[in-house]
């Protein structure tokens, strides 16, 4: 049986279309648990490790070491901050996230001055993580799917819960907040405008609920009976 259910809300540092200018937030994105048979995914730990070890038991009466899987949409730092919550599960990641941010770290450590040892250490420590990151496959148990959606970066993939009476799309930045979805627009500083609102189109008419990247679960309003 397919279970799923929205463990932390997430948020954005600044959100354009409340009239934000600048920073007003620590930016995390919303963090959803999925349970199919013996599966305990969850999918973008973007809260402190502590914290998000606390939500998780709030919100399900489950303990970190319960969770067998942990999905990450993309390797943005807002998606992944409790990553280190979870040391006993399998870090999945896309295979195109995993080479095109692999391949940036790479270069950006191999470009940083020997000297400024603070920065290589926190890239050593990315490529860490990343490394750690296995390339996902197409499915994570029946009924989950990954949803390719590039655009806010290249590898950008949500997750496509198919439930008997309806479609849930966990969207990651492709749809950023309830207030994008309802205006059409996509998240500002996308690696690629044109592939970001093509993902977002798909995410409107492929899903009848939607779980933004950074925001509460919302019915498609595009559906017809929601």
């Amino acid at each position: 049986m397919l279970d799923y259910r929205v463990i932390s809300i997430g948020t954005l540092s600044r959100h354009p279309l409340w009239e934000e200018t600048g920073p007003a937030r620590t930016p995390h994105a919303t963090t959803t648990l999925v349970r199919v048979e013996d599966r305990v995914i969850v999918v973008d730990p973007g809260i402190a490790p502590q914290v998000m070890a606390a939500r998780l038991f709030e919100r399900s009466g489950l303990q970190p070491q319960a969770v067998t899987d942990v999905f990450l949409t993309n390797f943005r730092p807002a998606h992944r901050g409790g990553l280190l919550a979870f040391p006993g599960a399998d870090w999945w990641i896309s295979e195109m996230e995993r080479e095109t941010v692999g391949t940036e770290l790479a270069r950006r450590f191999e470009a940083t001055d020997e000297a400024d040892e603070e920065l290589r250490e926190v890239l050593r420590r990315e490529i860490s993580l990343l490394r750690r990151c296995q390339v996902a496959p197409d499915s994570l148990g029946p009924q989950v799917d990954l949803f390719p959606m590039p655009g806010f970066t290249p590898g950008t993939t949500g997750l496509i819960l198919a439930l008997a009476s309806a479609t849930v799309l966990i969207a990651s930045d492709a749809v950023a907040t309830c207030e994008h979805l309802a205006q059409g627009q996509v998240l500002a500083g996308a690696g690629d405008l044109e592939q970001s609102a093509e993902s977002f189109r798909e995410a409107v008419e492929i899903a009848d609920w939607l779980i933004p990247g950074h925001d509460n679960i919302v019915p498609n309003p595009l559906r017809r009976g929601f």
